[in-house]
């Protein structure tokens, strides 16, 4: 069946990317007509599961990628700088929607979890001191704590600690305004408010196609997965926020912006902990640096995870290999998204990146008692008894062309959005989830040019610091920490 008329937007994908995309649109144009695919039997299943991520809350307090050392010994904060202002767009934007009512309480959500950096021998801790000398000024950073001092360490997190051999060098940092934040909840409440207000959520339904009509909306071919009725919509714009799944969609719009790129699937697993002995010790988030040849987003960390009011500790990630673009996606995905204009940056990046390649191989490869290794120079006294592996979301990696290497290896988040703006998509992971809201502000700046002017003085009336910035002006930053902490239930 065909819909009468189109809808003003179609969300694909039941993550969080598209609940917040919902939220803000339910905000300053509630009387849009709004329908969301997902299909899976339940939003929140895929990359947005608390089970299927670790590295929440990211405001670059502790990830040491995010702040690299130069080649002639320098440390730039900048992308640490940015990637924590755009964190407290979202703060500020989920302050508001709780003020509201929308949101339930905070704790249900997001808990304050300070956020530790460990590092171990001379090399490592050097630039740890390096980089807190740099942080410490930053008013965004300022409550940035430091030290090499076993017995401060063992203050901050007991874990790390117990029964560690004398002699080594060690050294941490500690930011107590960091969060844990639990996306699932989040994407849950986020789309239960805008179905409330009229927005169609369809489960169990599966975007196969898409097609730009004469009239300049787009038609969505689906398909209900529960017993496999076709149906189409008409819509005026449509997000993508499918994933990995993603690229797929964008190849079927046809869109020219789509050519060049492709994706790498990292898969990975976690071991977890419920034991509430060892999880009362450890409330922290704590990463150190990756290993050689690692991707940025496979940093070990040891972290506590608060999902429906329990506590308990993952490590990792462990990483692997699999072709789906999804965790409930197909084998053939690495095979199906290779076209003529991507087939080169893919070939470049597999030559680019060798080491990330042996990574892989010996990661898939590595034994149980190897992987348990990795846990033990974090927590010397980790048993396997307490510990079980599970298997994380799968995280599909940008691959895109490049001038002078023909394709690059992106780690990150990138929206693609065509010439017109009536379709968008979003491709990569990590900061990712994070930053949604200003991630989501910039695909409706984009798309809705004509409309963003007037939508502007109420988007600033959730988020006052949308369109400035707060590192430098201290005052207005801690003003504006301190409400979101207040509103939010968070030590700052």
């Amino acid at each position: 069946m065909t819909s009468s008329g189109p809808v003003d937007v179609a969300l694909i994908g039941g993550g969080i990317m598209s609940a917040t995309l919902a939220s803000l649109i339910q905000q300053i144009q509630p009387d849009w007509k709004v329908v969301i695919f997902e299909r899976l039997g339940e939003v929140a299943e895929e990359s947005s599961n608390p089970w299927n991520n670790a590295g929440t809350g990211h405001a670059a307090l502790c990830e040491l990628n995010y702040m690299p050392e130069s080649k002639d010994g320098s440390i730039d904060p900048s992308k640490a700088i940015s990637i924590n202002e755009q964190f407290q767009l979202s703060r500020q934007f989920w302050s508001s929607l709780v003020r509201k009512g929308v949101l339930r309480e905070p704790k249900s959500f997001i808990n304050s979890t300070p956020h530790m950096t460990f590092v171990r021998g001379e090399k490592d801790v050097n630039f740890l001191r390096r980089r807190y000398e740099v942080l410490k000024k930053q008013p965004l950073f300022d409550d940035i704590e430091y030290s090499e001092d076993s017995r401060v360490i063992h203050q901050w997190a007991p874990l790390l600690m117990k029964k560690r051999l004398k002699g080594e060098p060690f050294a941490a940092t500690r930011t107590v305004s960091g969060t844990d934040v639990d996306f699932g909840a989040l994407t849950h409440q986020l789309f239960d408010s805008v179905t409330d207000a009229g927005a169609r959520l369809r489960l169990n339904t599966e975007v196969r196609a898409l097609k730009k009509q004469k009239d300049g909306t787009w038609l969505i071919r689906h398909r209900e997965l529960v017993g496999r009725t076709p149906g189409e919509t008409r819509a005026r714009f449509v997000f993508v926020g499918a994933g990995g799944w993603a690229l797929k969609l964008l190849q079927k719009s046809g869109i020219p912006e789509i050519k060049g790129y492709g994706v790498f699937p990292i898969s990975g697993q976690f071991l977890r902990t419920d034991n509430p002995a060892i999880v009362a010790e450890h409330k922290a988030k704590v990463y150190s640096q990756a290993a050689v040849g690692a991707p940025p987003m496979s940093v070990p960390h040891l972290d506590t995870r608060v999902v429906d009011g329990d506590a308990s500790l993952l490590f990792g990630p462990y990483a692997g290999f699999s072709p789906k673009f999804l965790k409930n996606g197909s084998i053939l995905d690495i095979v199906t998204q290779v076209r003529p204009s991507n087939l080169i940056p893919m070939l470049a990046v597999a030559k680019d990146n060798p080491s990330l390649i042996s990574y892989l191989v010996g990661e898939l490869v590595a034994s149980k008692s190897k992987k348990f290794q990795a846990l033990r120079t974090f927590m010397p006294t980790a048993n396997p008894k307490d510990w079980y592996l599970i298997t994380a979301g799968q995280r599909a990696q940008v691959m895109k062309k490049d001038a002078k290497k023909g394709g690059v290896l992106q780690f990150g988040t990138e929206v693609i959005a065509s010439k017109d703006g009536t379709i968008a998509g979003l491709l990569g992971a990590s900061p990712g989830a994070s930053t949604a809201v200003p991630i989501m502000l910039d695909v409706l700046k984009t798309c809705f040019p004509n409309d963003f002017e007037r939508w502007e003085p109420q988007l600033k009336s959730m988020i006052p610091s949308y369109g400035v910035t707060l590192n430098d002006k201290p005052e207005r930053a801690e003003e504006v920490l301190a409400a979101t902490a207040a509103v939010l239930e968070l030590e700052r």
